[in-house]
């Protein structure tokens, strides 16, 4: 018998019918109600609650290159589904198998206090008595995001991406669905929109997330995809509707495939997703309140200190007692309250190649690098250093220590990306090597600020005890977001920031863990106030740390301009140099 499933919390309203057949359908997920007459009888079975492809299995129909139209997709069954309160909030569990394989699928759905958004993800169980081998699984599957409204989706729709590069993050743009080589020719067809990221820059190209606004309805659906690594999202049509798929990797895209035995299961890529009633700046501020929710609770979020750093425009990597003093005293004067040593601390000349050990240079620090933190500490900053843990130069003195094991491999080869090695955080040794960098800058040089950084993008992932090389990149991103957990719950009063080449990695995989966020390396700061503006949109301000550096040569306006890119955000200052600059011409007119 026909069954209807329908929820309606937090101002999200989510229709689910089972089938006589048992076939599970998401007919529905919007702000508004539902309107049974907005989907047609013949309609119905395109409206897929979840998309699983196993390898040696079928596809229907026209698909291209999209992931619709699956097996076992198209085969599973409804077995039951668990309605429950949790300290979140509202958490549905709907629990599909496959019959011939003997495969189940649970598709969980978990809602937030007070939040139009869930978070919702896949679970894998292989229940059969043989291997099964996945090629694609859903987070999240929606037919009929333009289903309401009058018009035609061409006209009605549009979506919002945040494309992003290196020094131009944050590059917002609105498109129309023709205008990304979408139209509505056809009742389905084998073109889609398709954004995905492979790589460990989560965001090399574009930030995980889009807005798609119905203007015809006045409603916004919106998603982030969770995940520091790889991951993939697309938009294609059947039975007349238009479809989301949102997922982790998938092996076509990706190069991830994975292997279950029975009783083997795995869980995806989880991702937000929420729709309200308004345009863009609704979804985000929505979406500004769930980040929050699921942000680590820390400290350093509600007090916002100024944090002082001596790279950009400054010391460029150079830093030296001598060089370091006066700077010190004048980020003092001024209020600062977190002083960083950026790079360069463990290397008397060229480091690039060589890092890996994170022991400091005595060539810079003749006294000892504790002799200028303390000095930090004395002046009432709390003291930081830049790090680099995921990687070792490929001429690092700590090689001798290690093996292949260590290192991502590829095609029985290290894999080498601008003369750095990519570390693989499921080995137990790389693990024990960087908690004791960790516990050395904490304990022993009192440091209360990290900036990690990461410049590498170690691509495609690693074979090493892999079913693909996407499976072991995935892996590897999940023991290194453990190992961050442990790190905070061992120094819960520590801030490390998260920076990629500045913006690379701006993903709420990592920003649910990191209290602050590099928005860029920008150098130019008119280029800059672009990505300060649009920031907010990828994560919330307080996280959002903007360099602010007027130069010595600029003049009172270029001040002004720097500091309102950051002061609604999290300042890092680098002004200093022009302060010294002052302080010295004020004495020489003195004398």
């Amino acid at each position: 018998m026909e069954k209807i499933i329908e929820v309606a919390e937090n101002g999200l309203h989510l229709v689910l019918e089972i089938t006589d057949e048992q076939d599970v359908r998401l007919l529905h997920f919007g702000a508004l109600p539902f309107k049974s007459g907005d989907i047609s009888a013949d309609h119905k079975p395109g409206f897929r609650l979840m998309e699983l492809q196993l390898s040696g299995e079928d596809r229907a129909e026209y698909h291209g290159r999209t992931h619709r139209a699956s097996y076992p997709g198209l085969r599973m069954v409804y077995t039951g589904y668990s309605d429950t309160v949790n300290n979140l909030g509202r958490k549905l569990e709907i629990v599909l198998a496959d019959p011939l394989t003997g495969l189940s699928a649970i598709q969980h759905f978990q809602f937030y206090k007070g939040i139009a958004v869930i978070r919702s993800w896949s679970q894998l169980i292989n229940k059969g008595e043989n291997e099964v081998s996945v090629e694609y699984i859903s987070s999240f599957a929606l037919t009929g995001v333009d289903k309401e409204g009058a018009g035609n989706r061409n006209d009605k729709i549009e979506v919002s991406l945040a494309h992003s590069g290196w020094q131009s993050e944050l590059q917002w743009r609105t498109y129309s669905l023709p205008e990304l080589g979408m139209s509505h020719l056809a009742d389905r067809g084998s073109k889609r929109i398709a954004c995905s990221n492979t790589g460990s820059w989560s965001a090399a190209e574009l930030i995980p997330m889009a807005v798609l606004h119905n203007k015809a309805s006045g409603s916004s659906l919106f998603w982030q995809i969770e995940h520091n690594g790889s991951w993939h999202w697309e938009m294609t049509d059947q039975y007349d509707q238009l479809t989301l798929l949102v997922s982790g990797p998938t092996e076509h895209d990706n190069h991830w495939w994975k292997k279950l035995q029975p009783g083997e299961e795995f869980i995806s890529v989880p991702v937000a997703v929420g729709v309200v009633s308004g345009g863009f700046e609704q979804a985000i501020a929505e979406l500004t309140a769930y980040r929050r929710t699921i942000r680590r609770p820390n400290e350093d979020n509600e007090l916002l200190r100024v944090i002082f750093n001596d790279y950009m425009n400054c010391l460029w990597g150079a830093p030296t007692t001598e060089k370091l003093l006066p700077l010190i005293d004048a980020a003092a004067e001024v209020g600062c309250e977190y002083f960083c040593i950026d790079a360069g601390w463990y290397a008397p000349g060229e480091w690039w190649d060589g890092v890996g050990q994170w022991e400091p240079s005595l060539e810079r620090f003749p006294e000892g690098i504790k002799y200028v933190l303390d000095y930090i500490r004395g002046k009432g900053l709390i003291p930081g250093l830049w790090l680099e843990l995921e990687v070792m130069g490929i001429n690092s003195p700590k090689l001798a220590e290690t093996d292949d094991s260590w290192f991502f491999m590829r095609h029985g080869k290290r894999v080498k990306d601008r003369s750095r090695y990519q570390l693989d955080y499921r080995n137990p040794r790389v693990v024990e090597h960087a908690d004791g960098v960790i516990r050395r800058l904490v304990e022993e040089y009192g440091v209360g600020y990290i900036k990690m950084d990461y410049n590498i993008n170690a691509g495609i992932g690693t074979e090493t005890g892999a079913d693909s090389f996407g499976d072991g990149l995935l892996e590897h991103n999940r023991a290194y977001l453990a190992w961050l957990d442990r790190i905070f719950i061992r120094y819960p009063q520590l801030v490390i920031e998260n920076c990629s080449s500045g913006g690379m990695r701006m993903d709420y995989a990592m920003l649910s863990r990191h209290s602050i966020q590099s928005t860029s390396d920008q150098e130019d700061y008119v280029r800059y106030a672009s990505i300060a503006a649009a920031s907010p949109a990828a994560l919330t301000p307080e996280q959002s740390a903007v360099w602010s550096y007027p130069l010595s040569e600029g003049d009172d306006e270029e001040v002004i301009f720097n500091m309102i890119n950051a002061l609604l955000l999290r300042v890092h200052l680098v002004v200093l140099m022009t302060i010294l600059k002052k302080k010295k011409k004020d004495k020489n007119v003195h004398k």
